[in-house]
This record gives structure tokens, C-alpha cells and sequence, in this order.
């Protein structure tokens, strides 16, 4: 019998662990992140009210150069006062120009750039969006979803100044398949409110996190949301909040970094323990855990039985 108890005691300490092992997404069945890029006047005129309305918290993505910044910078840093994350979108929005994007100026031509003037006025960015809000912590999304000059990823030059960094790709993934510097989106460009809802709904059955990218909010952008679909989308979000996990980028992407800095960590300790686990069963020179046949319990090599 203490053969018995020792290696029940061992398998009881490695199922114990994961059972107290921390749950995605705070316990909901999905993450829900809503996003709006290049800081247009739409943003604040058509979307704040509706998220403040309903209590929703959101992430900004500011263009620190755009018009809407420079003659309403006031009404953006209430936003920010208001628990919603400005975040990084680069000084002027450089893209990639060429063929498809004639409307890219050539003087903030993303392929023009050097890695170190993409950093550079990046940084500058998070000096301006930190005067506004105080935070030294926040998260970016590329221009364009253009994350490499040349053969060079500039992401990697700039992972100490952000927690996280959205891309563009329609596609969403489980907390553990979380890449959170090129973290993927769902881009809105006329969907129905039906529509997005149904990749909530989406979202919630594979667990996994949906990041929704808006740019014009009833006007702004031609990738536009009507109002009406915007709306409905936001008060579903409300009606299912004890379901969902909303939040802005900056608070989802620490959970996700938490979770899998826990999750990486557990696995270390449970393959110590699997290593510790075969190590007592030698010391025990016990070959098999299988049962003896016919269940016998006193069979040869039967884990719970006394030698």
C-alpha cells in the first residue's frame, strides 16, 4: 500500500496542477477587441458615444499627424481619460506604395523608409500619444498591414516599446496560438451588423480572440461601418458581456502574455514531474502501470501493489 499512495500522490500532483491553472480569457468563452484606425472625426462623433453608452472600452489607433489629431487633440485626450487606449499607428501612416496604392504620397512611401526612420518616428509617436494619456504602456498596429521594409521586419527593433501588434489577416486563434506582435483582425468594410455578430458568435464557440478593425464610422474611410450595423454589433457585445471577454488591446494583449508565460511554465513543471514520476517507478522497480490481466490488482508489475 505505500507503493500505492506514493504514486497516487504523484499523479494526484500533476493533474492538481492543472486543475488550478489559470483560464483563458478570465473565464468567458472568447476575447472580444474593438479597434478604430487612423484617428478620424467619425471616431469621436459616431463611435464614442455609442461605446460610452453602453460602458464598452475600446482601442484607438492614432496617426499622430492626421487632421482630426490636430484640431481636436482635446477631445482625444478625453477619450483617453475615459479608459479607451490610444494607440500607436505610426507619426504619418507610411504604406507601401505602388501598383493598387497610388494614393500612398511618395515622401511617406513605407519602401522608402530605413528600418531606423520607421523607428524613429514611431517612437516620437509614443512621446506625443504619452503626453496625452501619461501611459508608457501601450500596443500598435501597422500601417497598411505592411510589416517589413525590404527583407527587414521593424517590429523586432520596437518589441520593448509595445506590449502587442495588430496586422490585418481575417483570422482568429486560441489564446496559445497568440502571436502578440502580429496579432490578426477582422477588417470591416460594409459588413452587416448580422454579419460581425456572427463572428462573435464564431469567436465564442472556438474560444478563441476576435479583433475587430474599423476605420470610417459612418463616414471617414470607404471602408466604412454604417451606424446601424455598428450599434447592433456593440449591443450584442453588451447583452453577452458575462460571456465575453471586451476590453482594449492593451489589457487583452497582458492577459494573453500572462497566460502563456503561466502556460509555458507549467508545462516545465509537469515535465518535471513525468521525469520524477518514472523515476520512482524504477526505484520502485515497477515496469508497467497497466493493470494486471483479468484486473487482477496483485498481478506482476501492477502499479498499486505491494512487492
Amino acid at each position: 500500500m505505500k507503493k500505492y499512495f506514493i504514486l497516487l500522490s504523484i499523479i494526484f500532483c500533476r493533474y492538481s496542477l492543472s486543475a488550478q491553472f489559470n483560464i483563458a480569457w478570465q473565464g468567458k468563452k472568447c476575447a472580444v477587441v474593438l479597434t478604430y484606425d487612423d484617428a478620424y472625426n467619425q471616431h469621436l462623433d459616431n463611435a464614442i458615444p455609442v461605446l460610452d453608452s453602453l460602458g464598452l472600452k475600446a482601442t484607438f489607433y492614432i496617426t499622430a499627424f492626421s487632421t482630426s489629431m490636430q484640431t481636436r487633440m482635446n477631445d482625444w485626450k478625453k477619450l483617453a481619460m475615459n479608459g479607451h487606449e490610444l494607440g500607436n499607428h505610426t507619426l504619418y501612416h507610411p504604406c507601401i506604395g505602388g501598383k493598387g496604392r497610388e494614393w500612398v504620397k511618395p515622401e511617406y512611401d513605407l519602401s522608402k523608409y530605413t528600418v531606423q526612420r520607421m523607428v524613429d518616428e514611431t517612437r516620437m509617436t509614443n512621446v506625443f500619444l504619452q503626453a496625452l494619456d501619461g501611459k508608457t504602456k501601450r500596443t500598435f498596429a501597422f500601417t497598411c498591414g505592411d510589416t517589413k521594409i525590404g527583407d527587414s521586419s521593424f517590429i523586432n527593433a520596437m518589441k520593448n516599446d509595445f506590449v502587442a501588434a495588430r496586422a490585418v489577416r481575417n483570422q482568429m486563434h486560441k489564446i496559445n496560438e497568440v502571436d502578440l506582435y502580429n496579432v490578426d483582425c477582422y477588417v470591416v468594410n460594409g459588413e452587416t451588423g448580422t454579419q460581425m455578430i456572427g463572428w462573435v458568435k464564431k469567436a465564442m464557440e472556438i474560444n478563441s480572440l476576435l479583433v475587430i478593425l474599423f476605420h470610417g464610422v459612418d463616414g471617414g474611410n470607404s471602408l466604412n461601418v454604417s451606424l446601424l450595423a455598428h450599434s447592433q454589433l456593440l449591443h450584442f457585445l453588451k447583452e453577452n458581456e458575462k460571456d465575453i471577454m471586451i476590453a482594449p488591446m492593451i489589457t487583452v494583449a497582458e492577459h494573453i502574455k500572462t497566460w502563456q508565460a503561466n502556460n509555458k511554465a507549467a508545462r516545465i513543471i509537469q515535465q518535471g514531474i513525468q521525469v520524477g514520476y518514472k523515476n520512482k517507478l524504477t526505484q520502485l522497480h515497477i515496469d508497467s502501470t497497466r493493470r494486471g490481466t483479468s484486473a487482477n490488482l496483485s498481478a506482476p508489475n501492477a502499479a498499486n501493489s505491494d512487492e
